[in-house]
């Protein structure tokens, strides 16, 4: 877009790279980015492991395939194509059941009996799942 709009530029976050860590120097250079840091990105923001981890998985079945200009290339003689993706992982996971039944209690309204029978029973119902 820089290239083809007169008042659009193209910059970048400098990055520091140190035995696969990242570290974002809060500094903008001109330019852009030499590869993408998105999955360190979503690291930081937090986002589950399994959801990182795939994304790890993805981006390496991907650039296996790749030309090294963000084309996929056909090996010699392989006419296969990339592996098709996998079922998509939620990003965040539902909230048990058995927390939302936990989250709704009105324990301030229960008597110390009632407060402890369905503490009981919310145990009975955690260890069948």
């Amino acid at each position: 877009m820089a290239q083809t709009l007169p008042r659009v530029k193209n910059c970048n976050v400098a990055v520091s790279e140190e035995g696969g860590k990242v570290v974002f120097l809060h500094k903008i250079l001109p330019g852009g980015a030499d590869k993408s840091y998105g999955i360190h990105v979503a690291e930081l923001a937090g986002l589950p492991k399994a959801v990182v981890q795939r994304a790890r998985d993805v981006l390496a079945a991907l650039e296996s395939w790749s030309d090294g200009r963000g084309h996929l290339s056909v090996a010699a003689g392989r006419r296969e194509r990339p592996p098709a993706p996998a079922e998509q992982i939620p990003l965040f996971a539902p909230k048990p059941p058995l927390l939302a039944e936990l989250a709704e209690l009105d324990v301030d309204a229960m008597t110390p009996l009632e407060a402890i029978t369905r503490l009981y029973e919310l145990r009975e119902k955690a260890r069948e799942d």
